[in-house]
């Protein structure tokens, strides 16, 4: 096999490499011409696509034509498209973003017809229309309708105005904020060229612990030079604005959203924002949390702050996406009771242009968590989700964790609000409780490395947030196989072994830092190694110790009507199931329940040997993906290959860090013997204590 040429990782999934041998000539026949305006930005973005894509696909672009002949491909609307408008085709369930691709008959021609409702549809249909083409698909009889189950499918940047990205493993922001609005970098280009590819329509350029400079007028000069670049591909720019901006830029001692003069304040920015950016997209709020200023601090509620701006926001058709992630002041008795507890007796508050930006879990982010209880209990209130798409707590850019499954577990999670079936998916696409507008977010993992994301498999993750966003009922192995494809190679054999490795990639590392419902187990305040000895500081919910409560007897957190009854916020059939013992699902044991550590786990081992077992898996399933990568040397350029080979090593000595760590501090609590044929820590328990990381990568500042 021929050794394949050096990459860097920079063209993601749109490479476009060669097809060859007989599907190339076939692509070619029914891909021999293209028929497609370029009257407004968008249609010449769509034509450009189509032109380098099959250009890079088939060695040479196709011609362009304004007929069709026999294996032309047409791609427009009605309005910009004689061709599509004579064919009568059903567009208007659609929508806006939705499109169609099929094979039609044209004056007696083959052709293939890419058609939308908008501009924007179209391009969204160029981009499947070559990712069938990129995957190796027929062409044959086409027939494909997609339109977005979720309306809103948004990115949020934990950019910083100095550069620093908070929680980001992808080296330093991807915006140039001192050489904007002037330098237009062309890879904001291509940022929304892959963004246009998963139908991701929306970006939250700064962190949501804002910065109340970004409202100023230098910066939004700068957000609309972004803005410019990315609205042919149908993306639009949001903020993440500070509560206090009125006190810290406006001039007035409050920041109290009954103030009149607050209210004021923030319509006359919403007025000045839209000036600068006509298609703003409107506000990501973090508000009490973490020390953030919010309406809290007046003694107002989450829909008192959220609908102050959405009344601002609402005369230009602006979104206000208001966080849940939020706990109080006080030391609380269970943490992952805080959302619910604040939000839910608002339920029906929030104004039409309010979505409630709800974690996927209760705590924040954790390799394994359940499904977060206020999904399916606001029926009142759109919800949208939020994922993280970076790995602040699953190994940072060095482990190949692919988030796929995760995302998918999440959005399958039968909520039982309304029957069986009814899944967190249900109540993010609208369906379960008639929301007229939806949305999703993911925590962006993209920054100034050469291969955006820090590490070449880090890129599946934004690819499977895309494409999940935008229907969040596909599969995470066929989305994975799609990207596996597009991303080194479409040898079936290399594609098996990769998508395999993937899909268990997240369980192990679930198995080798927090098995059986173990949570926050991280080292303090960078997230980075273990650290299940954490105790002390400011706040109990800042430590691991809070979270686990191992003792000689027994470990994990009873959030039974015994203990903190957090099960109470699930519908009753999901609290009866959580909430007993015997039902409980076995990765959530230790989330929902505080066990003996003689505990009789489902494999017949008493639960401190299934602890050490897991860990112990987890390292194993590591050093089993270094050996199949190890083995498909030759269908990945050597670039790409020696970087992930690289990373997989440092994945393994790390999983084994964790493992060893965690076994031998639970083992000096639990003061019980490894189980027959299990290696002992490599070190020892204050060896792994001593331990510190005061540079850590993603680390708070």
């Amino acid at each position: 096999m021929p050794m394949a040429g050096a990459e860097d990782g920079y063209d993601l999934w749109l490479r476009y490499r060669p097809v060859e041998g007989a599907p190339a000539d076939a692509y070619r026949a029914q891909a021999s011409r293209l028929v497609a305006g370029d009257a407004t930005p968008t249609q010449a973005a769509t034509r450009a696509e189509l032109l380098r894509g099959l250009g890079g696909l088939f060695g040479a672009a196709p011609p362009l034509s304004e007929t069709v002949a026999d294996g032309a491909v047409v791609v427009g609307t009605p309005a910009s498209s004689p061709v599509i408008a004579g064919l009568g085709l059903e567009l208007d369930d659609l929508g806006r973003d939705g499109y169609l691709i099929r094979s039609v008959t044209v004056d007696g021609h083959a052709a293939t017809v890419i058609a939308a409702n908008d501009d924007i549809g179209a391009l969204y249909g160029a981009f499947h229309f070559l990712r069938l083409l990129q995957t190796g698909q027929s062409l044959d009889r086409l027939d494909v309708r997609e339109a977005p189950r979720v309306k809103l499918r948004v990115l949020n940047h934990w950019d910083n105005l100095d550069g620093h990205v908070e929680r980001g493993y992808a080296g330093a922001s991807i915006w140039g904020w001192h050489k904007l609005p002037d330098w237009r970098a062309p890879r904001y280009t291509d940022y929304a060229r892959a963004n246009a590819s998963l139908g991701i329509n929306g970006t939250v350029l700064n962190n949501v612990n804002a910065d109340a400079l970004s409202l100023t007028p230098m910066y939004l000069e700068k957000a609309a030079a972004l803005a410019d670049v990315f609205r042919p591909y149908g993306i639009r720019v949001y903020l993440s604005a500070r509560f206090s901006a009125p006190i810290e830029i406006g001039g007035l001692e409050t920041a109290d959203p009954l103030d009149p003069r607050v209210r004021r304040w923030w319509r006359d920015k919403a007025e000045e924002i839209y000036r600068t950016i006509p298609d703003f997209g409107g506000f990501l709020v973090k508000a009490n949390s973490e020390g953030q200023p919010g309406p809290q601090d007046y003694e107002r509620s989450h829909a008192d702050g959220a609908n102050m701006l959405a009344e601002a926001l609402a005369p230009h058709g602006g979104t206000v996406m208001w966080r849940a992630f939020v706990y109080s002041d006080e030391e609380p008795d269970d943490r992952a009771k805080q959302a619910y507890t604040e939000f839910v007796p608002h339920d029906g508050e929030f104004h039409d242009n309010v979505l409630v930006q709800v974690k996927n879990g209760p705590i924040d982010f954790q390799p394994r968590e359940p499904f977060h209880p206020l999904f399916g209990a606001m029926p009142r209130t759109p919800l949208m989700m939020e994922f993280q798409i970076t790995k602040e707590y699953l190994g940072f850019a060095t482990h190949l964790v692919y988030l796929g499954p995760l995302f998918e577990e999440a959005l399958a999670a039968d909520t039982h609000v309304r029957g069986a079936g009814s899944t967190v998916a249900e109540v993010i696409d609208g369906s379960l409780h008639g929301y007229a507008t939806t949305g999703m977010a993911g925590v962006a993992n993209i920054g100034a490395d050469r291969n955006w994301s820090g590490s070449h498999f880090d890129q599946a993750n934004w690819y499977a947030y895309g494409r999940l966003a935008w229907n969040p009922g596909l599969d995470s192995r066929d989305i994975a196989g799609d990207w596996v494809r597009m991303t080194f190679s479409g040898d079936p054999g290399f594609v098996a072994a990769v998508v395999d490795m993937m899909m268990g990639s997240r369980e192990a590392a679930v198995d080798y830092m927090t098995p059986l419902g173990l949570h926050h187990l991280m080292g303090r305040g960078h997230h980075y190694g273990p650290g299940p000895w954490v105790e002390g500081g400011p706040r109990a919910d800042w430590t691991s110790v809070y979270y686990h409560r191992a003792t000689r007897h027994g470990i994990g957190f009873d959030r039974t009507a015994t203990g903190s009854n957090a099960v109470a916020q699930y519908a009753p059939p999901v609290a009866r199931e959580f909430g007993d013992l015997d039902a409980v699902p076995e990765e959530f044991l230790l989330w929902f329940h505080h066990v003996p550590w003689d505990y009789r786990t489902q494999s017949g081992r008493p639960l401190w040997d299934e602890l050490v077992h897991r860990y112990t898996r987890g390292v194993d399933y590591v050093r089993g993906m270094r050996e199949t990568w190890d083995r498909l040397d030759g269908h990945v350029d050597a670039e790409r290959h020696a970087q992930v080979a690289a990373f997989l090593a440092i994945q393994e000595k790390e999983a084994q860090w964790w493992r060893d760590a965690s076994i031998a501090y639970f083992q000096s609590i639990s003061g019980l013997p490894l189980p027959e044929g299990y290696a002992t820590p490599r070190r020892s328990l204050e060896d792994y204590q001593s331990l510190e990381f005061p540079h850590a990568p993603g680390s708070g500042r």
